[in-house]
Formats: C-alpha cells, structure tokens, sequence
C-alpha cells in the first residue's frame, strides 16, 4: 500500500506539459502535398512552393482558398494592391549558401608552362609543373599520366601546379609535347634548381 501512496505523489508532484484541443478529433487527418510529399502547411518552406500551391488548386480548391485567405499578404495602403506573389516570395525566400558570390573572370595569363627543380632532402629533388591549365589541359588527367610515365608519385597542389616526385626536368619536355601537341617548345620554360 506504500509504494501506491507514494507513485501517486509522485505523479502528482510533476506538471503536466501537454495541453490538449477539445476540438481536435483523433487521429487526425492530414494532408499530403502531391508535389513534395510533405503536409500542405510546411510547403511554403520548400524549394518551390509555386508547384505547391499550384497542385493545391489544382486539387483541393476549397483547403488552397482557406490557405490563402488566412495567409493573405498585408496590403500596402499607398497603392491598395498586394504585392505579386513572386516578389513577395523572392523577398521572403533566403538564396542557399548565404549572400550571392561574385565570379571572378578568368584572368588571360599567357599560356606557358614551367618546370622547376626543387630540392627536398639530401640529394632527392621534386619537379614542379605549372601553367598546365591555361591550354585547358585536366590537371588531374595528366597529373596521373605522370605518375604512371615516370613510376613515381605526382599529386596537384596547387590551382596549377603539379608535383612530380624525382628530377625529370629533362624528361618531361618532351612527353608534354608528345602527349599534347598544343603545348609547342617556346611556351615551355625550364627555370631549373629553385627554392620553394
């Protein structure tokens, strides 16, 4: 009989949180949106609520007019007439990825590779290619045509720059020209021995 007592005390010291509508009726019937698979009220939340509203009229006429009567945009009273739906919409609507960026143009650098012998330790070297993407050539294309001509690492590391593991300052004009042909022997500059 004690443990009773003391299990309803309990229960009664803890305040209820939910709260109930008389007139809600259970289980409730909700409404799925054709377009987004979600309940019509959260369809304004999705990327194009337009195709929502769209179907809902399309569909249901008399929950799409209840919808927008109790949404209605506040008209403005200088010109008596309610924004259009698209302004009111862009406006409301946040671009994805925070405020827009602004592309840059690509910048016409010369078209010109060079090539670089960077000491590593003791007496093992790395060679730096750069200027490969401005003849529109894929760094990683050829980045592993490197790896896989000269049996060593090579890896991009840079927007354009390519480093091959040894000294193949020597070799390597020549299969850049072998393997694209656009690369001719003036725009390939060889600097030699360079510090990083």
């Amino acid at each position: 009989m004690a443990t009773t007592e003391m299990e309803s005390g309990s229960l009664e010291s803890k305040p209820e949180h939910r709260t109930y509508h008389s007139d809600s009726k259970y289980p409730l019937k909700v409404l799925y949106c054709g377009v987004c698979s979600l309940p019509t009220e959260y369809c304004e939340y999705m990327p194009e609520p337009a195709k929502c509203r769209h179907w809902l009229e399309k569909n249901f006429p008399d929950v799409f007019a209840t919808m927008t009567v109790a949404s209605a945009p506040k008209q403005d009273l200088s010109t008596g007439e309610a924004p259009p739906a698209g302004e009111e919409e862009e406006k409301k609507k946040q671009k994805r990825g925070g405020r827009g960026q602004i592309k840059q143009k690509k910048k016409t650098l010369p078209q010109k590779v060079t090539i670089a012998k960077i000491p590593r330790a003791k007496k093992k070297y790395v060679t730096r290619v750069c200027g490969m993407a401005t003849f529109d050539i894929e760094l990683k294309e050829a980045q592993r045509f490197f790896a896989q001509k000269f049996s060593c690492g090579a890896s991009v590391t840079a927007e354009d720059e390519i480093i091959i593991q040894g000294d193949f300052t020597d070799d390597i004009i020549d299969v850049i020209q072998e393997k694209w042909p656009e690369v001719d022997d003036e725009s390939i500059e060889d600097l030699g021995e360079v510090k990083k």
